[in-house]
């Protein structure tokens, strides 16, 4: 995992401002944390449906960008889905994608979100496409 790298893309996007932290990217793999504060809340207090896909999003897109981005090409999402299982009030969430095809168009990952105590809160399903890189 580049550090350096996964920082300066990091750099003003949705994901720094809701603080994901990306804290493993490997093969076909990728983990990293939200906070559950103010930042991804929603109106009663939970944890927002929408933070949880924007974390999903961030890990499978960036687990594509490092699959391709060697070969000059680049990730971007075009589908996702999710299910939220269980409110979470403050604390950390944990996102760990796992790419379920890796195809030379398509890549599709699995993404669960799991608590403190690894009990699920979300499970999302993503699929990006392969592009040229600009």
């Amino acid at each position: 995992m580049n550090r350096e790298m996964l920082d300066k893309m990091g750099q003003n996007t949705l994901g720094e401002s809701l603080g994901i932290d990306i804290q493993k990217v490997e093969d076909g793999y990728v983990e990293g944390t939200m906070p559950v504060d103010h930042r991804t809340h929603q109106p009663y207090g939970l944890l927002h449906g929408g933070a949880s896909v924007a974390l999903a999003e961030t890990l499978g897109s960036v687990g594509s960008h490092f699959l391709v981005a060697d070969q000059g090409k680049g990730a971007v999402g075009i589908e996702i889905n999710a299910n939220h299982v269980k409110g979470k009030r403050d604390g950390v969430v944990t996102g760990k994608a796992k790419i379920v095809h890796r195809g030379g168009k398509l890549h599709i990952w699995s993404i669960d979100i799991v608590d403190e105590q690894d009990k699920l809160i979300c499970t999302s399903r993503l699929t990006v496409m392969i592009v040229p890189a600009k």
